[in-house]
Order: structure tokens, then C-alpha cells, then sequence
């Protein structure tokens, strides 16, 4: 008999929630969902902007330096390199001194305070990163930003520890991977959330074997500026404002994660050419609040 196993915990300053639909032992499902949420706090570890003990911050202090690095960090700072060339720097991980300057220093639940004086103009291209020995190395002093690729990454890790379940969900703080079937044996439904009410919902998907994740300007507000977002272009050192939330459809959750920032950058018309260009799904919400959505009904199993 199938049944409804949830376990939540706080990981990467973010609750995480884990579902799933199974007809396993309590003490077997229990297990994988606890091996699961261990990848969130290696990904932490590795990843986080907001702790100087990171394997990230303790990295960036060593500068024209090769550094072995891990894969919880390697790999999602090598997807970050290749959507940053990709995209001309629009998308850049080096954006970690623009957040600190703008105020964005501190865990947002946690409130741990994490500074740096580097004032370097630095890009992705100083970043280098060599596939054979796993090393990374800094060209100039600079702060990794990863907190556009991390959380999907960790989430893309978790489901590989639960695609023996018949159904589950992992979601991490809205961004989520569904798979399978629900406990009716339907898709999930999926709500994404209104960026002026967060009580409501603005737009429903189904989703089977697929991941969700939503970029907006709503969360997060510099205290410093009032016209600074926690998404900042690293070009010209704004916020853009012509949408208001962005959610991208895709097979992995990191892949998700990285165009909701992405296309939430370029705008609503280079956002969903983008889409276009890349056969990626979509929902852009304007500022005033206009749905426009991409592939959406073509979505698949």
C-alpha cells in the first residue's frame, strides 16, 4: 500500500521539504530521504557565499593559485562558467562583490554576517578552471557568487537519491524537481507563487519528472538601495525591473535554476527568445504583473 512520507529541514538558507509517494519500510524511506537532504548540506559547505569556512570563500582567498576544489563545487561553478560565456557575461558568478556592496552580506534566515574589501573590476573570465586535475584558480581577488546554479544543483542531487520512489517532490524554498506521479497517480500540481501576495497562487503547472525553479525581485531588497534587488546585472550594476518574477521549466533543477536568473536579466523579450533558443519552458511575469508564458503547454513527461 502506497503511502505519504514528508520530512523538512533548513539547508543553504532555505527550507527544504521533501515528499514522496512510496510502499518502502518507514525506516528505508527515512534513509534515503535523510541521504538526500545530506547532499543540501554538502553543497553548503561547499557553495555558500555566507560562511568564510565554505570550500567557495576559502578558495577565493588564494589568488593565481591552482586549487583542487571538489565536485560539490567544481561542477556547479563549471555550469555557471558556461552559461556566463554563453550569455556574455549577462549571467556572471563573479558577482559576489555587486552583492555585498549592495548590501547582501548576510544570510537571509540566518543573519550570518560575511565581508570582504575586494574592489577589483573582476569578470568570469577570471575564473579558470582545469578539467583534468579538478583545480580552480583566480586571476583577481574576487568573491564567487554560485547562488544562481547551488540550490538546483543540490536539488538535481537529492532526486538521484529518490528516483527509486514512485512519486516525490523535493523543494527547496519554491525552486523544485517533481518525479513521477502523485499518490493519486497523477502529475504534480505545481503552484507558482504571486509576487504581490505570497498567500496566493498566480499560475498552475503539472509537472512529472521535471524542475521548477522562479527568479523575482519580490524576496529580497537591498537595505542600502532601494532600487537594488538580490539580482543584479553585473554590467551595469542594476537590478532589472521589467519583470517581476521569472519560472523556467526544464529537465534539472540547476538548468532551472540558472535561466530563471538568466531570462529574469535580459528582460521579457530577450527572456523569451532565449527560451525560444534554447526549447526551455517558461513564465514571465511583468512588473505589472502581465503573464507571458513559453512552451508551457507542450510540457512532457
Amino acid at each position: 500500500m502506497k503511502k505519504i512520507v514528508r520530512k523538512t529541514k533548513l539547508f543553504m538558507d532555505t527550507v527544504v521539504d521533501i515528499k514522496v509517494v512510496t510502499s518502502k519500510s518507514n525506516d528505508e524511506t527515512e534513509a534515503s530521504i535523510n541521504r538526500a537532504f545530506d547532499f543540501f548540506r554538502q553543497v553548503e559547505d561547499a557553495c555558500s557565499r555566507f560562511s568564510l569556512k565554505s570550500e567557495v570563500m576559502k578558495a577565493c582567498k588564494q589568488i593565481n593559485t591552482p586549487i583542487a576544489i571538489s565536485p560539490f563545487l567544481f561542477e556547479p561553478l563549471k555550469f555557471a562558467l558556461e552559461v556566463a560565456n554563453w550569455t556574455n557575461g549577462i549571467f556572471d558568478p563573479t558577482v559576489g562583490q555587486l552583492m555585498e556592496n549592495a548590501g547582501f552580506n548576510q544570510n537571509y534566515l540566518t543573519e550570518e554576517m560575511m565581508r570582504n574589501d575586494t574592489a577589483d573590476i573582476v569578470t568570469y573570465s577570471d575564473i579558470f578552471l582545469n578539467e583534468q586535475d579538478k583545480t580552480l584558480r583566480l586571476n583577481k581577488p574576487l568573491i564567487i557568487d554560485l547562488g544562481a546554479v547551488a540550490k538546483g544543483f543540490a536539488i538535481d542531487l537529492a532526486v538521484n537519491e529518490l528516483r527509486e520512489f514512485d512519486g516525490f517532490i523535493v523543494n527547496a524554498g519554491g525552486d523544485l524537481y517533481a518525479g513521477g506521479l502523485d499518490e493519486l497517480g497523477d502529475k504534480w500540481k505545481i503552484g507558482i507563487q504571486h509576487p504581490q501576495n505570497k498567500e496566493k497562487i498566480i499560475s498552475t503547472i503539472e509537472l512529472s519528472n521535471m524542475a521548477v525553479c522562479t527568479s523575482g525581485s519580490y524576496e529580497r531588497k537591498s537595505d542600502l538601495n532601494p532600487e537594488i534587488h538580490h539580482i543584479i546585472n553585473p554590467k551595469n550594476k542594476k537590478s532589472p525591473t521589467d519583470l517581476i518574477s521569472c519560472s523556467i521549466i526544464a529537465p534539472y533543477a540547476m538548468m532551472a535554476d540558472a535561466f530563471s536568473t538568466t531570462c529574469f536579466l535580459m528582460g521579457r523579450k530577450k527572456g523569451l527568445a532565449l527560451l525560444e533558443e534554447i526549447e526551455l519552458a517558461g513564465i514571465l511575469i511583468s512588473s505589472n504583473l502581465q503573464i507571458y508564458q513559453k512552451g508551457v503547454d507542450d510540457i512532457d513527461d
